[in-house]
């Protein structure tokens, strides 16, 4: 027990990939065998993650959630900024601006107009319900794009954790409507090619929702509106705590 503690005290980076590795595994298999793609997977191991880091919190009386626990101290770094931010960039680089060209004016309008949209909706939500200062309000802003957006933004502004629990949230309740909602309005809207894909993958921004909504749809529509969630992420990513938040700075 004593060569196994002191192997997870040396190497609490690693035993950080393998907990978040596990989650991620089986919040996959939950959300294809139990829930059968309803939501995604990513979604549902976000929530497991505040569930249990809410947990870590009240055991530990601390305020760092699962990092406090002495096994689990990896997750804190593994969970920092240094990595979130490698993958967001990651993330965006992954999409290919030949793809995106395609698109032309429509992709690049709904990008735009899905950002604004959102941000818009999401500052006007927090401001009834009370929120005044503006990292605050830009924060839930961004988290309306997604559930990455809101964080990012939230660190950047130095916003409490409090509002940056709250833009996850508010995030991956976007994310599950879309999921749940795309393949029962497809139709409706026209989401049936490539084109349309991309557009919807514009407005809507959040990439789990995005991909899950058109699996259930039509598999072949996916990579098109991945490419253009990709690139909602990382627009967000640059456009919200720089000049989203001076324009409402300026305002307030």
């Amino acid at each position: 027990m004593e060569i196994f503690e002191n192997f997870i005290d040396k190497n609490g980076l690693i035993v950080g990939f393998l907990v978040i590795g596990v989650l991620a595994f089986l919040s996959e298999i939950f959300s294809k065998k139990v829930l059968k793609g309803y939501l995604p997977g990513s979604a549902i191991a976000i929530l497991a993650g505040l569930i249990l880091a809410y947990f870590g919190g009240i055991i530990t009386n601390a305020e760092k959630g699962l990092s406090d626990l002495p096994y689990l101290k990896g997750v804190g770094t593994f969970g920092g900024s240094m990595f979130r931010d490698f993958t967001i960039v990651a993330t965006a680089m992954g999409a290919s601006y030949l793809t995106m060209k395609k698109a032309g004016w429509l992709g690049l309008v709904s990008l735009l107009f899905g950002i604004v949209f959102f941000f818009v909706f999401g500052v006007a939500l927090a401001y009834i319900w009370g929120i005044r200062d503006a990292a605050s309000l830009c924060t839930v802003g961004a988290g309306s794009c997604t559930y990455i957006v809101g964080p990012v933004t939230g660190a950047a502004l130095g916003a409490s954790s409090d509002v940056i629990a709250l833009s996850i949230a508010i995030g991956v309740l976007k994310a599950i409507l879309v999921t749940i909602l795309t393949p029962l309005l497809a139709k409706r809207v026209g989401l049936n090619n490539p084109a349309a894909a991309m557009a919807f993958g514009g407005l809507m921004g959040t990439n789990s929702g995005v991909s899950a909504g058109l699996a259930a749809t039509d598999p072949a529509l996916v990579p098109y509106g991945a490419v253009t969630a990709t690139f909602y992420t990382g627009l967000g990513c640059l456009l919200c705590p720089s000049l989203f938040y001076l324009v409402l700075g300026w305002i307030l």
